[in-house]
């Protein structure tokens, strides 16, 4: 009789690794290789790991495995028990005078610059701590999450639960949007929306939920805008906002330096609108209280701006 079913306290790392390299690769065939272990004995080995669970962890559908829901909370542990050994190691294996702390951060595109500056600003204090940054859409920086080449992603667009089910946003706060412009303006700013009426306006594009939520503003006050642009990086929507041509829809975060300089000459909150960010992991919980302190720190952060 195997082991685990004589001790039932006892867990087979061995087997829950092969399960784990299995929902990684989302195939028995492409496990087995990267293994080097024959499907055969993979099988017999995953359905030994679910005897002793008592659960099923994969089911069928076509020639596709897919996790089921007890499959997706043994995944949760897995990550954390195989992460946390990597870092045992890794910790061990490292003297004291070389020993670094690495944090891989993907970043969505279009997410402003200020936003990832002001989140690992307080790591650099720390010279045993590394940061690694990468740009990219949100589908390929997901696919990294999964495959544990970045730590945590960073996004003003959540994941659906339907398109991943094991990622997990973590809500870091939200900030309020303006209208914002480089030129003084003699409007009055509480008649929103007609005091746009003429004005060139510079928007995010409509891939974000900010301008969605903007659009819906404007439909239901029978508004229609004079749209000079629309563009998906947050860079350039500062530089069209100071450019002073016309007014730019941006979270206060975007422009907060300018703010402090008075580059801005005008400033309007657009009422009942905010930009929500999100730490997408693959874990409910944070892996360690190192990267949970960074994050709480950060939230701290969200809120002052959001205070206006």
């Amino acid at each position: 009789m195997n082991s685990a079913f004589e001790n039932p306290l006892w867990l087979n790392y061995h087997h829950l690794r092969h399960f784990w390299m299995i929902a990684r690769h989302r195939s028995m065939t492409k496990a087995s290789a990267k293994l080097q272990v024959s499907q055969s004995t993979l099988s017999e080995q995953l359905g030994e790991l679910e005897a002793w669970l008592g659960e099923p962890l994969f089911e069928r559908r076509g020639r596709e495995l897919h996790l089921t829901e007890a499959g997706r909370v043994a995944l949760e542990y897995a990550e954390t028990i195989f992460t946390t050994g990597h870092e045992l190691l890794t910790r061990f294996r490292q003297s004291s005078e070389t020993r670094q702390q690495v944090l891989r951060i993907g970043a969505v595109g279009p997410l402003s610059k200020n936003l990832q500056f002001d989140f690992i600003q307080p790591i650099l204090a720390d010279t045993r701590t590394k940061v690694v940054v990468v740009a990219g859409a949100l589908d390929d920086l997901t696919k990294q999450l999964l495959d544990h080449q970045v730590d945590l992603v960073l996004s003003n667009i959540p994941l659906r639960a339907d398109q991943e089910a094991n990622v997990f946003n973590h809500l870091l706060g939200e900030v309020p949007v303006f209208l914002v412009g480089g030129k003084k303006l003699r409007v009055d700013g509480r008649d929103f929306p007609r005091f746009l009426r003429d004005i060139p306006l510079f928007l995010p594009s409509r891939q974000s939920d900010v301008r969605a939520d903007f659009d819906l503003l404007l439909a239901r006050a029978g508004f229609e805008p004079f749209i000079h642009a629309e563009v998906d990086d947050m860079a350039l929507l500062r530089l069209l906002a100071l450019s002073g041509e016309g007014l730019a829809l941006v979270s206060k975060i975007v422009v907060e330096r300018e703010l402090q300089s008075r580059k801005i000459k005008f400033m309007v909150r657009v009422p009942n609108l905010v930009e929500k960010y999100y730490a997408l992991t693959i874990r409910r919980r944070f892996q360690n209280a190192w990267l949970g302190e960074i994050v709480e720190a950060f939230r701290a952060r969200l809120k002052v701006l959001a205070a206006v």
